[in-house]
């Protein structure tokens, strides 16, 4: 297990991203979704993220069913905040926004500290619980203003308050997340997608800042949403078509991997842990195979040949720390 910054919040290496058992992109049956969760715990994932956002409702709805069954002080639950849910009466999906519910309520931006108050009031009856571990403020990059005047100082109260353990900022992009690492008091970041074999933007600012300044990370997106899991025509990459030249990139990495005996997965996961910044990487899982799959990925120790070929090819960053350790 890892801590978080200096909250004594802890996570383990691999966590459980549940945007997908809200129904992302595609239907997820309960019964799918709850053993979705369960072969995580089993796993011995201990770190649960999911939101208001995921399926308006949805992920949280159905994590919380499942991790009522566990002791409380046995696993790590993070949500967000920024989005507040309001009810519509309107006859529709929610496709649109990616996510395959019946759209009963509406998403509200609201980064006001009563916003936030709110926002976390709600998750918590949604998931069936008395407290969450860490809070997020959700994608606060058209928000900025308000996210750092209003939304910040109330998780701040909240933490010294003693009603979540660590709080931070989860987005899309590094730079707002360099700001927030340098100009706050936050205990993690949650970046996704910009800490990848296909897209080091990280690099260059956020994670050293974070090193410097004492602040965890964690990574989400460590398979760009698809590509890096499985490299073909119709894959996605960040949630939208792949462009060729990406397509070649990925599919030229995973021959590498299997040339050197691992696989693409495998890879995609060491490197995003390597980095002393991180804390945890993040993976979504829709089905029990899934997650036992990324588990044992994970777990594989990619050999130093693979990365020694990727830095002679130039196809990652000098200064990208990767894993040291031979396979097991």
């Amino acid at each position: 297990m890892n801590t978080l910054g200096r909250s004594g919040v802890e996570v383990s290496p691999l966590s459980f991203g549940a945007a997908g058992i809200g129904n992302l992109f595609t239907e997820v049956s309960d019964e799918d979704a709850y053993a979705a969760v369960e072969a995580a715990w089993d796993a011995g994932i201990r770190y649960f993220d999911t939101a208001p956002h995921y399926g308006l409702g949805l992920s949280e709805y159905r994590l919380g069913e499942v991790l009522r069954n566990h002791p409380r002080d046995a696993y790590t639950l993070s949500t967000k905040v920024g989005r507040l849910l309001e009810p519509t009466f309107e006859d529709r999906d929610d496709l649109a926004n990616g996510f395959a519910v019946s759209a009963a309520h509406h998403r509200v931006w609201d980064f006001s500290a009563y916003g936030v108050r709110r926002s976390l009031e709600e998750s918590l009856r949604r998931l069936g619980l008395e407290r969450v571990d860490i809070v997020y403020l959700h994608d606060p990059d058209d928000h900025a203003e308000q996210a750092f005047r209003e939304a910040y100082p109330e998780l701040e109260d909240m933490r010294s308050e003693g009603l979540v353990g660590a709080i931070g900022v989860g987005m899309n992009q590094a730079e707002m997340l360099t700001r927030f690492v340098r100009d706050t008091d936050v205990d993690v970041v949650l970046c996704a997608g910009r800490y990848t074999l296909l897209d080091q933007r990280a690099l260059a600012e956020l994670l050293p800042a974070a090193v410097e300044r004492g602040v965890s990370v964690v990574i989400g997106g460590a398979f760009n949403s698809g590509l890096l899991a499985d490299p073909r025509a119709g894959a996605t990459y960040n949630y939208a078509t792949t462009p060729a030249e990406l397509l070649d990139r990925a599919l030229l990495l995973k021959a590498i991997a299997e040339r050197h005996g691992t696989s693409l997965r495998a890879a995609a996961l060491a490197f995003c842990a390597a980095h002393p910044a991180v804390a945890s990487v993040l993976v979504g899982a829709r089905s029990a195979a899934e997650v036992r799959d990324c588990a044992e990925q994970f777990a594989d120790r990619v050999p130093p040949a693979f990365w020694q070929e990727l830095r002679e090819a130039k196809l990652l960053p000098a200064d990208a720390p990767v894993p040291a350790r031979e396979p097991s």
